[in-house]
């Protein structure tokens, strides 16, 4: 009874040091960006300036920190690694729109935290603003277009909404262009059409030039080819069928020559 009563006190101490020290051993690092624990989507606009602090919480000794930019790492000075780390992302442009920026614990990069940057901008459009083509052909007006917000896309040409005709025009859109396709153009196609983006704040638009020339008259050559062939094969079955004839005359025009040089 008393070798019960003694191992049971064991074991009870053995499950005390265990709670004891289990908050101090299982208790993980957190880590932090400015002050928030979860990943977070950060606004800003173009031109801006934004420091990302990086902190560790609940650590139990020095912990290294590592930064990246998308998949590449950031290089860090040695004084700006342990247990906080700050990055500076300056002159914010529309090529930082859905960067993200990653916190991790050097020893266990599974612990991490993200900010991903939403940067505001106006449309901004590009694309080839002349072209010049043959009436009967094909044509694609392409509009390139960078917005945050997403713009609602439009097409007008000479100042009018374009009114589109079946089988002779498509509009294609994506996030990222508004392409215009003209099947067959003709003359009444010829103008300026425009690419108008419209978001809350902001209206831009980007002009197309459309010139439709005369549909070059060519010249079949297959025929033209054919009937110099048949020309020829004439001529050659013709000297072919005489040629006995012309022998006789050629014989008879040297005959008085040899007679004379006797």
């Amino acid at each position: 009874m008393a070798w019960k009563t003694s191992g049971l006190m064991q074991m009870c101490r053995f499950l005390l040091l265990v709670i004891l020290f289990l908050p101090h051993e299982m208790t993980s690092s957190v880590l932090t960006v400015n002050g928030k624990t979860e990943n977070y989507i950060l606004d800003t606009g173009l031109g801006f300036e934004e420091s990302l602090k990086c902190a560790v919480q609940n650590h139990t000794r020095e912990e290294e920190l590592l930064w990246y930019r998308g998949e590449g790492r950031v290089d860090l000075k040695s004084g700006n690694k342990i247990n906080s780390s700050s990055v500076c992302v300056t002159s914010i442009s529309e090529n930082d729109n859905g960067i993200t920026f990653t916190c991790k614990l050097q020893k266990n990069p599974s612990v991490s935290i993200s900010v991903v940057l939403n940067v505001t901008f106006p449309p901004l459009l590009s694309g080839n603003d002349l072209q010049t083509a043959e009436e009967g052909n094909d044509v694609k007006l392409v509009c390139n277009v960078k917005s945050n917000p997403q713009a609602q896309m439009t097409w007008y040409k000479d100042g009018s909404i374009l009114n589109l005709e079946k089988d002779h025009h498509q509009i294609q859109q994506t996030s990222e262009y508004l392409q215009l396709s003209i099947t067959k153009i003709k003359k009444s196609d010829n103008g300026t059409y425009s690419c108008t983006a419209i978001t809350l704040t902001e209206r831009k638009t980007k002009d197309f030039h459309l010139i439709v020339k005369d549909k070059a008259v060519t010249i079949p050559t297959e025929p033209i080819v054919a009937a110099c062939i048949v020309v020829f094969l004439t001529l050659c079955f013709g000297l072919l069928a005489r040629r006995k004839r012309i022998m006789k005359l050629c014989i008879k025009d040297k005959a008085p020559q040899n007679a004379t040089a006797l």
